[in-house]
């Protein structure tokens, strides 16, 4: 029975900040990085190891995914990244504080903008330097799929295809997969693993650098789900 283990990146230096982050490419804090190894420690210690890992191209994820592997020492096996698996595009957020996105749309637009699985924050332009267009790690990716601002929406609808191009063949061939990516992304699957509704997606969180275990049978049925440490996935009242 194949392993499947998301795990959201450690805390990053806007996230201590209280910043919108998106794909802006900001690495952990300190806390960050003692979290990812604390991460590490908690999955090694528990039985699991992996034969193929994937994480997102920006940094917070890549450097969680590097010090998850040296605790395992799995830093041997391989470890595929993608654009596909990083944060939501926040748009016109990307950057400010969220106390700052509060003050001028108010506090309920920015609730439904942060939870909400349809709605989209104000876009960037094309010559905001913000735009994955100006960023030469994807250069390679045709500017009709590069987000100007996303719904979690949006995001599921980026990430399912690589989950069924790459990450799903593998765990069909019963290999253990670590995914190392970001909240939203991380939701964006739980949804689709779960069957989690529109609504009830709007009240689930992801903590940072605390792994949720999904047990899969070989059809891809969900068999099983469970958190290791503190409860990684919660659900909001």
């Amino acid at each position: 029975m194949a392993k499947l283990v998301l795990l959201r990146h450690g805390q990053s230096h806007y996230n201590l900040e209280g910043r919108f982050t998106g794909w802006m490419d900001i690495d952990l804090s300190e806390r960050g990085r003692a979290e990812a190894g604390e991460a590490g420690w908690l999955m090694k210690n528990s039985g699991l190891t992996f034969d193929i890992a994937f994480t997102s191209v920006l940094k917070r994820a890549v450097r969680t995914l590097w010090i998850v592997l040296d605790e395992m020492d799995l830093m041997w096996i391989p470890a595929l990244p993608c654009w596909r698996l990083n944060e939501r595009f926040y748009g016109d957020l990307q950057g400010r504080s969220k106390k700052e996105a509060i003050e001028q749309y108010g506090k309920e637009q920015v609730a439904r903008w942060r939870r909400g699985f349809s709605e989209r924050p104000p876009a960037v332009e094309t010559s905001d330097k913000r735009y994955p267009g100006q960023d030469p790690r994807y250069r390679d990716v045709p500017h009709s799929l590069l987000p100007r601002t996303e719904s979690l929406r949006d995001t599921q609808e980026r990430v399912l295809p690589f989950w069924q191009a790459l990450i799903e063949p593998e765990l069909e061939k019963g290999k253990n997969v670590l995914v190392v990516s970001h909240g939203n992304i991380i939701r964006a699957l739980a949804k689709h693993l779960e069957n989690i509704s529109d609504e009830d997606i709007e009240k689930v969180e992801i903590g940072t650098a605390q792994p949720l275990v999904y047990e899969l049978d070989d059809q891809m049925r969900l068999v099983g789900r469970r958190c290791l440490g503190n409860a990684s996935m919660t659900v909001k009242s």
